[in-house]
């Protein structure tokens, strides 16, 4: 994760792969596995479905929590030293919970460990990715007017992880949680020894005051404040996430309880969907090229919005997989549009606290989800799914009219 100067004829080749791709590429399998994971080793120990839902706000809310101070680390400590410590942090726990699980399969022990590694390892998972993301960004800014290209592959890392990581945890759960949580420890502590391996990262804001979180936290939302194209689009983005987390948290539910499939058909629908967006990423790469930001991602935004407010009509399970893939494709469009935005606008000094004021906005909207999933009836499931989509496409829609005359867009 170097954030040092690194010639340009280097840039796309060993020194990105060593420093960026590399180490964030088994990071975010190992955060994939988890993320999607542990809410089915929750369906699978309790067999609640409210439970899946609350264990998904208890594993947001911790999130969202540590943002201001996982940027404000990051800019005073370094993207490398955060996260060593933050991938080193998951594998303990991860390898903690595995023991339990195995001493103690079922009952109130099983049902706290797995409630537990919810919230710890989504924490934990935060701080690698703040690091990451601002290790990426940096070489984005290095990578001038090719830097889209670089946020279109670190998008591709982590759908490519999205793909594998929901399918495989799937698998390794009908095995048992023990082994499935194992191998996520594997993956975590991996990552740790890679980020060894690279230069240490500079200290970008070594001059801020260590005072408190909350400082850093209110500098990154002044930041954006301050740059309206950016502003515009986390707001659209915000309220097209709440469709995206709504999807996720109530995925186990719709698919298991509605469509009565199994919990392995779960992880599919989101390696469908990371499949997906993969494809819709190495595309949106070229057709930025050709088109500029702006056409693309409006065109991005119309897809998402269609194919959520079908995907709240769907028939049957397969009808429901392509549109979600579709709905996930369109948002990994929008995706690139925001990362590349984002490395022009934020001063690189001030580039660790705006980026986790840009991320907690733009999760809020899912420990939110987790809530509504756990007071939803499941036969009400597709109203709300209906109602999110509305609201995705009136934000998205003055984002992107608001966005097309903007210099920052069309630069």
């Amino acid at each position: 994760m170097s954030g040092g100067v690194t010639p340009r004829d280097a840039l796309h080749t060993e020194g990105l792969l060593r420093s960026i791709y590399l180490p964030r590429t088994v990071d975010a399998l190992a955060s994939a596995m988890s993320t999607y994971g542990i809410p089915l080793l929750v369906l699978v120990t309790t067999r609640s479905a409210a439970l899946t839902g609350v264990a998904f706000a208890v594993a947001w809310v911790p999130r969202l929590a540590v943002f201001g101070w996982a940027g404000s680390i990051v800019d005073r400590r370094g993207a490398s030293v955060v996260f060593f410590l933050a991938s080193l942090g998951r594998a303990l726990v991860i390898a903690a919970g595995a023991v339990l699980l195995y001493l103690h399969p079922g009952g109130i022990v099983a049902s706290v460990t797995v409630m537990v590694l919810a919230a710890t390892t989504g924490v934990l998972t935060e701080f690698s990715y703040i690091a990451a993301e601002t290790a990426g960004a940096a070489a984005g800014r290095r990578a001038g007017a090719r830097a889209h290209r670089l946020h279109a592959v670190l998008l591709g890392i982590d759908q490519t992880a999205t793909l594998a990581g929901p399918a495989l945890a799937g698998l390794l759960l009908l095995t048992g949680p023990p082994q499935m949580l194992a191998v996520i420890t594997a993956l975590s502590l991996l990552a740790a020894l890679l980020v060894l391996r690279t230069t240490p990262s500079p200290v970008a804001a070594s001059r801020a005051p260590k005072d408190n979180t909350n400082a850093g936290l209110l500098a990154g939302l002044r930041t954006i404040r301050s740059l309206p194209a950016l502003g515009w689009l986390v707001t659209g983005l915000t309220l097209s996430n709440l469709a995206v987390a709504f999807l996720q948290a109530a995925g186990p539910v719709i698919v298991v309880n509605y469509y009565g499939q199994s919990t392995t058909a779960v992880g599919l629908v989101w390696s469908a969907a990371a499949g997906a967006t993969l494809l819709s990423v190495t595309l949106c790469r070229f057709a930025i090229d050709r088109l500029g930001l702006w056409p693309v991602g409006a065109a991005c935004a119309a897809f998402a919005s269609l194919a959520c407010l079908a995907a709240a009509q769907a028939p049957d399970y397969q009808s429901y997989l392509l549109l979600v893939a579709v709905l996930m494709a369109a948002d990994g469009g929008m995706a690139v549009v925001l990362r590349t935005l984002r490395s022009r606008l934020i001063p690189p000094e001030k580039f660790g606290s705006t980026l986790s004021a840009t991320i907690l906005i733009l999760l809020l909207p899912f420990p939110a989800a987790g809530v509504l999933t756990a007071l939803t009836p499941p036969d009400a499931l597709g109203h709300v799914i209906t109602a999110c989509a509305v609201l995705q496409a009136l934000g998205l829609f003055p984002a992107f009219v608001r966005l097309r005359t903007d210099p920052a867009l069309r630069r």
